[in-house]
């Protein structure tokens, strides 16, 4: 390996670290909700506040993210959201009070808004299209997606160990430890060129993706017509048209037409949506399940993420083989009907069930399904994307992911919560009853999903030609300039 090669290959390392944290943060406190809200004092509506205000921050602030990337330096950028990130987690472990720690949560949220895109948009800078960025999105996808499984194994051992504020201070230490490696193995790279950052643009979009997010993730504990639920959604329409407004006058917007020229962008995002709908809500139901109905402890719940999480860093490792064999566009309908059927499966557990009859084998299903998703639809969102809007497009494909993962989650649980309040069997059976329709309709968004793709993405015109010399022996020695175009 080249030298050039070895530093590309650790910078990457330390890139796919950040994303780690930042998915890992997701997930980790699932399992220690009920220690964290006795430790502060928080009601049960206030817990899900715990979650909610970094989710909340996260997705409402990726643009501005994203594009603060591309405007003042990508490595500068990465290095301030690492610090943030660290800070208001180790914030987090010390809190004595509910709004000192959900305060701390939604600064983390702030971190990671920064973080994502910025990291995303190195990778793109460090790896030119090709097998090697494909190789590079397979990591980048494997430490994704084994973020969110990681974050219940370490929250369930962490807890279990030292309580609940540890699982905070893990996460500041690794941040920490990972702003080390960046600062040493990230290099520097070219910011976009001057432009006034579109404030107006940004405040409204923020704030009325702040509106959107409030009213779905609130809407699961109070219910669809709650009068602050309809300010949520009011505030995020009346934001949203004003956004549009301020976007086609204004000379620098924030979201530039040329982002959408390919086509491939729209298609990539509106995909992406759809399957973070169900993502988050996975790791919501199946460690429910397997606590309150299977009777597991955080730490046995932990463990038992351990089969999905290495069934996902292996298909997100594979996914770039898989597309360049049978292309980009069956590789995604066959992930995603893959993580159709362990959803499917997964909608036939059982009261009376196990981690292996019921767990394990939909489990594995679902980690190779949702890897190789996640890694092709990234690179279908960032697929022609300008250098200059790299930042951007990293922090788009983020925003629709956790967007579409709010909504998601926000109906399952609903759903699964009206099928469990109807059901006239034992507080079990209630309780199965819910997560089973919860996995089926997940089951069924996936395959719709996959059907949907099917139609909106087609080869690009560089892709078949590529694919076509690679099947046909080449006549001409000099190739026309049509082939040679993005």
């Amino acid at each position: 390996m080249t030298a050039g090669k070895r530093s590309r290959g650790a910078a990457l390392g330390a890139l796919a670290a950040a994303q780690f944290t930042v998915m890992l943060a997701t997930s980790i406190v699932n399992v220690a909700l009920p220690q964290i809200r006795d430790g502060v004092g928080l009601s049960d509506g206030g817990t899900t506040w715990v979650v909610n205000a970094y989710g909340l921050a996260f997705g409402a602030l990726l643009l501005a993210g994203g594009r603060a990337a591309d405007l003042l330096g990508r490595r500068r950028v990465l290095l301030a959201g690492l610090a943030l990130f660290g800070a208001s987690s180790a914030a987090a472990g010390l809190a004595m009070t509910p709004a000192v720690l959900v305060g701390a949560r939604a600064v983390q949220g702030v971190g990671a808004a920064i973080i994502a895109p910025a990291a995303l948009a190195l990778v793109m800078d460090l790896f030119p299209p090709g097998p090697e960025r494909g190789r590079a999105l397979g990591i980048w996808g494997a430490v994704s997606g084994a973020g969110g499984a990681a974050g219940v194994v370490l929250g369930g051992v962490l807890n279990q160990a030292w309580g609940w504020p540890s699982i905070f201070y893990g996460v500041a230490l690794g941040t920490f430890l990972v702003l080390g490696a960046s600062v040493v193995f990230v290099p520097r790279v070219t910011a976009g060129e001057p432009a006034p950052f579109d404030l107006p643009g940004t405040v409204t979009v923020g704030l009325s993706l702040t509106g959107l997010v409030y009213g779905v993730t609130t809407a699961r504990t109070v219910g669809w017509t709650n009068g602050r639920v309809l300010l949520g959604f009011l505030i995020a329409a009346v934001l949203g048209a004003a956004f549009v407004l301020i976007e086609r006058r204004s000379r620098h917007p924030l979201v530039p037409p040329r982002l959408f020229a390919s086509g491939r962008v729209t298609s990539g995002n509106l995909l992406m949506a759809l399957f973070g709908s169900v993502w988050i809500a996975l790791f919501f139901f199946l460690p429910l399940y397997q606590q309150q109905v299977l009777g597991a402890g955080p730490l046995v719940t932990g463990l038992g993420q351990l089969p999905l999480a290495a069934a996902n860093m292996l298909g997100a490792t594979l996914a770039p083989r898989i597309a360049r064999r049978i292309g980009a566009t069956a590789t995604v309908i066959a992930a995603l009907l893959t993580e159709a059927a362990g959803m499917l499966w997964l909608s036939g557990i059982r009261t009376d069930g196990s981690f292996l009859t019921d767990v394990l084998g939909p489990s594995i299903l679902v980690g190779l399904g949702l890897s190789i998703t996640f890694v092709q639809l990234t690179g279908l969102s960032i697929e022609g994307v300008a250098k200059a809007d790299s930042g951007l497009a990293g922090g788009l494909v983020n925003t629709t992911r956790q967007v579409g993962g709010a909504i998601g989650l926000a109906v399952l649980a609903t759903v699964a919560g009206s099928v469990t309040s109807a059901s006239h069997g034992s507080h079990l059976e209630a309780l199965t009853a819910g997560y089973r329709t919860a996995f089926a309709i997940s089951a069924a968004v996936l395959a719709a999903t996959a059907l949907l793709a099917s139609v909106l993405i087609r080869p690009s015109t560089k892709a078949k030609k590529t694919r076509k010399k690679a099947c046909t022996p080449s006549t001409n020695p000099h190739p026309s300039s049509s082939d040679s175009r993005p």
